[in-house]
């Protein structure tokens, strides 16, 4: 089965949407005096060309994009750090006499310490995210340029 990509400025849009920088697309001029019917026939010919010479379907891009997790929130570090170091203040604490100011002063560490873990690990999920945006665009710069040289090769001029 043959597929086209008539929706290449739609799946432009959703790649968008889900927060991926999308390459611009070439405009193409027809040079020749093609027609509008010629010209779409063109474009459906070069999207597949494209498609199947670099690897890349946008289709299947847009579709990535759109099922990609968002950014993990808040998952409890902070209590379950202040959990752990309550925990062990209040055994720190009962060894020095005062169980309670143990487990107070450990609490506190504890939730530094688990906001400390959630930061790191939010940052880690943004450079992820980043990382698969970027990789994303390069792939579509890539099919459009291959758009553009068969479009090019068909008496188009692409700007």
């Amino acid at each position: 089965m043959r597929r086209t990509f008539r929706n290449t400025p739609i799946l432009a849009v959703m790649l968008t949407m889900a927060g991926v920088a999308v390459a611009q697309q070439p405009i193409f001029y027809p040079a020749k005096g093609q027609s509008q019917q010629k010209q779409s026939s063109d474009t459906a010919q070069c999207h597949s060309w494209a498609t199947q010479n670099t690897g890349i379907n946008p289709a299947v891009l847009a579709q990535n994009a759109a099922n990609q997790p968002p950014p993990p929130g808040p998952q409890g570090q902070r209590l379950g750090g202040a959990a752990r170091g309550a925990a062990g203040g209040a055994a720190i604490g009962a060894i020095a006499g005062d169980a309670g100011k143990g487990a107070a002063a450990g609490a506190i560490a504890g939730t530094m310490a688990g906001g400390a873990r959630q930061r790191r690990q939010a940052a880690a999920a943004e450079q992820q995210q980043q990382a698969t945006q970027q990789q994303t665009s390069q792939q579509m710069a890539t099919w459009n340029r291959a758009v553009a040289a068969c479009m090019t090769g068909r008496g188009y001029t692409a700007q």
